[in-house]
């Protein structure tokens, strides 16, 4: 009996490697996951060759490709830093202009490498995770698969003194996405496009979404991210343990957590897990509020120390006020911890009363009240949080999990081939 071949995909990762940040950690999952399944030739940006090679890659069954354009990005992000020091979203935007330049010498090395005998089943473009990513690997002749891609939100009108401190009147500089995407054509010949939630998709035109599918760019690792016993409850002599992660950055609403503390009447503690532009004054307001003590600033963490940390808590809270996607909420879950978030963006499509409770996006000083509320009920009601924990256990398992997400693309990509065959 002849083996089964292997798929031969092209994965194209321009962030890849671990304990990098959010997104390189999903281009190393896709990378080293396909691996298993796969023969993987790994596209990815020259600046990812440490990471990578910390982590014992290549991996079996795989090869990788580096493209340089730090002769392009070095100087485009110290232009952006000096423009925008103290707001990361307009410096990444910026900054981001380089994946351009990237996937132009990706295509110009690729096709060489299809000309000298090199061949692919799939090529698969999984980060960057944004629909702005216009890449011309289409031309390639092989079946494209974009995505996940998480993006396309609006911003919210109900918090204008946060957005002001994001440089909100940057944000249209995304339309120059979209224009390098209708001259690319990576949407119109993409075989197959991967959205994350209904705002991705609606910004996809109606034409083309006969061929997207939805799957959420974030997965959990469950090997890492485990179940645990809740915390003694809550009392007078233990005090209610809430947990953040996230970048310390003015839309990500920590500030309103710290204001949520002071109003409590009861022992509670605060661990706040990330770093950011905004730590040193977030900082001064936990000194300013009185509330030092109840407040533990960790810093950036390994994400074995993050998953810890989540499994020492009561309940996790994510006050974001503007965020596409959610995968930290996806890690409390995965631990067995309730979650509270904002209802807008990815957390609105990912919380709902079965795992935690949705804050209404009307503004700051009812988001303020809403956490001082739900504080005070996870005291109060102890099992109904507990529930909704194992069940945000269960929604990982069957929807959420890593394992999960490269099995349906696997089911994917044998879709494709069987068609084009």
């Amino acid at each position: 009996m002849n083996p089964v071949k292997k798929i031969k995909v092209l994965v194209s990762a321009y962030q890849c490697g671990t304990n990098m940040g959010s997104v390189s950690q999903i281009g190393w999952e896709w990378y080293s996951r396909l691996s298993n399944s796969c023969d993987v030739t790994l596209l990815t940006h020259v600046r990812n060759r440490p990471a990578l090679t910390a982590a014992n890659a290549p991996l079996a069954n795989s090869n990788i490709l580096f493209i340089d354009t730090e002769w392009f990005a070095g100087p485009l992000y110290r232009f952006a830093e000096s423009c925008f020091p103290n707001s990361e979203h307009p410096k990444f935007l910026i900054a981001s202009l380089d994946f351009f330049v990237y996937d132009r010498l990706a295509v110009r090395l690729t096709r060489q490498l299809l000309k000298s005998g090199q061949s692919w089943d799939i090529v698969h473009a999984v980060t960057p995770v944004s629909p702005l990513a216009a890449t011309g690997l289409h031309n390639l002749g092989i079946p494209l698969v974009l995505g996940p891609w998480n993006g396309g939100l609006a911003s919210p009108t109900t918090f204008p003194e946060i957005m002001k401190a994001e440089s909100k009147w940057l944000y249209p500089v995304r339309n120059v996405g979209r224009l390098l995407d209708a001259w690319i054509g990576s949407t119109h010949k993409a075989a197959l496009i991967l959205t994350a939630t209904r705002s991705t998709l609606a910004g996809i035109p109606l034409r083309f979404h006969a061929k997207c599918r939805f799957m959420l760019e974030n997965g959990v690792d469950l090997n890492l991210f485990k179940p645990t016993p809740w915390p003694q409850e809550p009392s007078i002599t233990h005090p209610l343990q809430i947990v953040f992660v996230g970048r310390l950055l003015p839309f990500k609403g920590v500030a309103m957590l710290l204001e949520a503390l002071k109003s409590l009447d009861f022992p509670v503690h605060l661990t706040v897990v990330g770093e950011g532009s905004e730590r040193a004054q977030l900082e001064s307001l936990t000194a300013e509020l009185g509330i030092v003590k109840k407040v533990l600033f960790t810093g950036n963490l390994p994400l074995h120390e993050v998953a810890q940390i989540m499994q020492q808590a009561h309940v996790f809270c994510l006050p974001s006020v503007r965020e596409s996607g959610g995968a930290v909420l996806l890690e409390a879950m995965a631990v067995g911890r309730p979650v509270i978030a904002i209802d807008f963006g990815g957390p609105a499509e990912i919380v709902d009363e079965g795992v935690g409770v949705k804050l209404p996006a009307t503004g700051k000083a009812a988001v303020i009240q809403g956490l001082i509320e739900q504080f005070e009920s996870v005291r109060q009601q102890p099992e109904l949080w507990k529930a909704r924990g194992l069940e945000g256990r269960h929604r990982v398992e069957t929807s959420y999990s890593w394992d999960a997400k490269i099995a349906g693309a696997l089911a994917l990509y044998s879709e494709l081939l069987e068609s084009k065959s």
